[in-house]
């Protein structure tokens, strides 16, 4: 599978290191299914800079962004809506869950996703 590369703002590696150091307990629990190619083979990154903003999750081969909502989000509403329109038009899709549903449902949001990929991966 041919992967795109996606410009980023060199500036974003540094906060993107500090934000994988600094994960959420919805990010760490939700790494643990998405790390080491566990879904149907495809890799996946962690906090990862794409054009000017950083994702949670990022997968290339699928140009799949899937994004935890916790309380740093609050208040930014706008600014997310903004910015998942704007990585929508550079083609790249988007999963959200709240960080309730990532700690209380991860079975349910380990289907959402396992059926998004078999439902858009290729071939």
């Amino acid at each position: 599978m041919i992967k795109k590369f996606i410009p980023y703002d060199p500036k974003l590696k540094e906060r993107a290191r500090n934000l994988r150091l600094n994960s959420t307990l919805a990010e760490i629990l939700l790494w643990k299914y998405l790390s080491g190619k566990q879904l149907e083979g495809y890799k996946f990154h962690r906090q990862k800079p794409l054009y000017r903003y950083i994702v949670d999750f990022f997968c290339s081969e699928l140009m799949l962004a899937i994004e935890v909502d916790g309380i740093s989000h609050d208040g930014k509403i706008h600014y997310d809506n903004q910015r998942q329109k704007f990585l929508e038009s550079n083609d790249i899709k988007f999963l959200r869950f709240t960080e309730n549903q990532v700690k209380c449902h991860m079975e349910g949001v380990w289907e959402v996703i396992n059926d998004w990929i078999k439902h858009h991966k290729e071939g």
